[in-house]
């Protein structure tokens, strides 16, 4: 649930907020926005600071060419 498109915002959000557990699946979801992601990088749990991290290298490799 955490990881689908599909799942709506209110549910990501409550999932944010109740279940830090769940946090680091959050940032793998595209549609995440990019209010939740500046919440999870401001409360953490476990292996978000990683997730954020992982997503942010994978963005910078898109800038540097194309990706799909």
């Amino acid at each position: 649930m955490a990881c689908s498109p599909d799942t709506p915002q209110d549910v990501l959000w409550h999932i944010a907020e109740y279940a830090p557990q769940l946090r680091k699946w959050l940032v793998a979801n595209p549609s995440v926005t990019p209010a939740m992601l500046d919440y999870l990088a401001q409360v953490g749990g476990p292996d978000v600071a990683r997730a954020l991290q992982i997503l942010l290298e994978s963005l910078e490799s898109c800038g540097s060419q194309a990706c799909s």
